[in-house]
């Protein structure tokens, strides 16, 4: 039987990586990364580096074109569908022709499999399909979420208080009911800037070279993101940030 890993390889930093991870790589035989475009070339430097660390070395690489994506859809629910069928088109025929009887694949993940990444429900259609088939795991990793707290040294939560995590799209429909906490992921309109009295702990490229950390009362400090964040955009193509936006006590 074929088997399959999904890596949680951490939010950047190639020292986020666990032992768990590390073995897993280790008895990868074929290694399946999705190709973004030139623009994000330094995801898959990164994957390739750690595969080239923690490898065997017969191990095999395959590269696929990841779909492209509208980001601001009218339709999100529907948006976000279509781009994961398309994905697991391009994932189950990149298993189909390289991924061998008793081998073992792996995919890369950034952050950890669990927390708003599309691979398990993605790897579920591929079986659902049945062109092919295989047994996978997940290996969970350091999040984005998790690597933010830590460099910003404060804790997720608060004595007796629940934290949620959701999207600047939710974000931007109202403050959650029943929570001061708020970790925000894929906020591609800064929904941050309609909460000017509460605080913020803002980080982009977490764990990378890159990295760029912001903190203060929004506020003070929503302009300055604001325009570190363009900036950053511009230079590198891309952004990947996450934020902890926090009510006074």
């Amino acid at each position: 039987m074929r088997k399959i890993s999904l890596i949680g390889i951490g939010a950047g930093d190639p020292d986020h990586l666990t032992l768990q991870a590390a073995k897993a790589i280790g008895r990868t035989d074929v290694f399946f990364l999705l190709d973004k475009g030139e623009l994000k070339q330094s995801m898959i430097d990164l994957r390739e580096r750690i595969i080239r660390g923690y490898s065997k070395p017969t191990r095999r690489m395959v590269t696929g074109r990841d779909p492209d994506r509208d980001r601001t859809p009218a339709d999100y629910q529907g948006t976000v569908e279509d781009w994961r069928h398309r994905r697991a088109l391009v994932m189950e025929e990149m298993l189909v022709e390289h991924l061998r009887e008793d081998e073992t694949g792996s995919f890369l993940v950034w952050g950890d499999p669990s927390l708003y990444d599309s691979s398990i429900a993605i790897l579920d259609e591929v079986l659902a399909r049945g062109a092919i088939e295989f047994e996978y795991e997940v290996i969970p990793g350091i999040s984005s979420v998790s690597a933010l707290a830590a460099k910003h040294r404060v804790p997720l939560n608060r004595v007796g208080r629940p934290y949620q995590v959701t999207t600047g799209r939710r974000l931007a429909e109202g403050w959650p009911a029943g929570v001061d906490d708020v970790v925000v992921m894929l906020d591609a309109q800064q929904a941050f800037t309609a909460h000017p009295d509460v605080d913020i702990f803002w980080g982009a490229y977490v764990g990378t070279p890159d990295e760029i950390l912001r903190s203060g009362r929004v506020s003070e400090v929503a302009d300055e993101i604001l325009r570190t964040r363009a900036d950053a955009r511009e230079q590198h193509g891309w952004i990947m940030d996450t934020y902890l936006l926090r009510r006074p006590d």
